[in-house]
């Protein structure tokens, strides 16, 4: 008896343990979700805001708004390309490394921007804005390098797979094209063609055929195998399919 209230105390604090594990886990995916929620949301506001003051002010202002939108356009787009593709092609991973590099020298320049768009002294700020754009310069040249070389690597595993896709088909469209009759063989005891006796003006009387060459001739054609009924159409089945040169495959990593 005891040992069964044990073990009934011991699977209700099991039950317990477990429900309270999966509330935190729902309660963090939750905010977790609410958190890059209201980050998209800041971003997109920020974004519009730069983007209206560099259309709508002149002068430092403009400026500064101008270098801060396309520091954060350019690496928000290498961004999302490198994450794209590292996923299908391994050899990534370090341009990835490299990108999270670039982003410390953005993150602290962007920043360095902000700070910039509050100062009063305009002076001051307009005789910085040279180096600030060429340091801006600078990172957005590298962070569209990496966007263009991975978008570069992608389109020449495409242009390959395209390749080895057309040879298959032009390969399998050439089978396709070559197919043959096969001629029955005469039957037995059948008069032959015109011979070299045939005199001008002789008519040579057509035999009535026979049941036995009629009997043979079905028996040559017995041989043949008969066309496949036509199969119903119906889905794939997801067990029997086969890999494709069109669907996506892992890359390899290469060592260069």
């Amino acid at each position: 008896m005891e040992a069964a209230i044990t073990i009934l105390a011991l699977l209700l604090v099991a039950f317990f343990a477990l429900g309270v594990y999966a509330t935190v886990k729902a309660v963090g995916a939750a905010k977790r979700g609410v958190d890059r929620t209201i980050t998209q949301a800041r971003r997109t506001v920020e974004d519009t805001t730069l983007r209206a003051k560099s259309f709508g002010q002149v002068g430092v202002a403009g400026d500064l708004a101008q270098l801060r939108l396309s520091l954060r356009t350019s690496m928000r787009a290498t961004q999302d390309a490198l994450h794209a593709g590292v996923a299908e092609d391994a050899s990534l991973a370090e341009s990835v490394a490299l990108f999270r590099r670039l982003s410390a020298h953005g993150l602290e320049l962007d920043e360095e921007l902000r700070r910039l768009e509050r100062e009063p002294d305009r002076a001051t700020v307009a005789a910085l804005l040279p180096k600030l754009r060429e340091r801006t310069q600078r990172i957005t040249h590298s962070a569209e390098s990496l966007r263009w070389a991975a978008r570069d690597r992608a389109r020449q595993f495409a242009d390959d797979d395209l390749d080895a896709l057309n040879a298959q088909i032009d390969v399998e469209a050439g089978a396709l094209r070559h197919w043959t009759v096969e001629e029955p063989s005469p039957a037995p005891g059948a008069p032959a063609s015109a011979s070299s006796d045939h005199r001008p003006g002789a008519e040579w009387p057509e035999p009535a055929p026979s049941a036995g060459a009629s009997s043979t001739a079905d028996e040559a054609w017995a041989g043949q195998p008969a066309e496949e009924a036509p199969q119903a159409i119906t889905g794939p089945d997801p067990r029997q399919q086969t890999a494709y040169p069109w669907q996506k495959t892992t890359r390899p990593e290469t060592t260069n």
